[in-house]
């Protein structure tokens, strides 16, 4: 793990948004914004009590412009991404891009789920694979990005 990625490369060259409408990902790079990774599926239960608390401090951050997040998803099938995609407000690889999947969770070395991954957008550089502690650490985001 290099510990700095481009983001085209990781991803493809889109994400869905919650209207299954394709985003550019150059939408999520830049200065000042950050790119959380969030491995998760609807049959994990500590995924569906996280996903809520991930969701309110997304909507914090979010309102800086600063944070997006794409959902990668470990569900068995498309209607249980589907279900579970609902519940999110950000935007998601696609169901279909099992390959992409398989070698971001190989990339970010995920063992288990859910995993939060945060990057920088500009930089493609990795600030933590830990984020599921730093936003249980820290709710309202007042150390967002968690940089050393």
């Amino acid at each position: 793990m290099s510990g700095k990625y481009d983001l085209a490369e990781l991803f493809g060259t889109n994400v869905l948004d919650q209207h299954k409408n394709k985003v550019d990902v150059s939408y999520i790079t830049g200065d000042g914004k950050y790119v959380g990774i969030y491995f998760s599926a609807h049959w994990c239960p500590p995924c569906r009590g996280f996903t809520p608390v991930l969701a309110e401090f997304y909507n914090k951050i979010k309102k800086n412009g600063q944070l997006e997040i794409v959902f990668v998803s470990s569900d068995r099938d498309q209607a249980s991404f589907d279900s579970y995609y609902k519940e999110m407000p950000w935007l998601a690889l696609s169901f279909e891009d099992r390959e992409i999947k398989a070698k971001l969770c190989e990339t970010f070395e995920v063992r288990g789920i859910p995993c939060f991954v945060l990057l920088d957008g500009s930089t493609g550089k990795l600030i933590t694979k830990d984020g599921r502690s730093r936003v249980a650490g820290d709710p309202e985001g007042a150390d967002f990005p968690w940089k050393q």
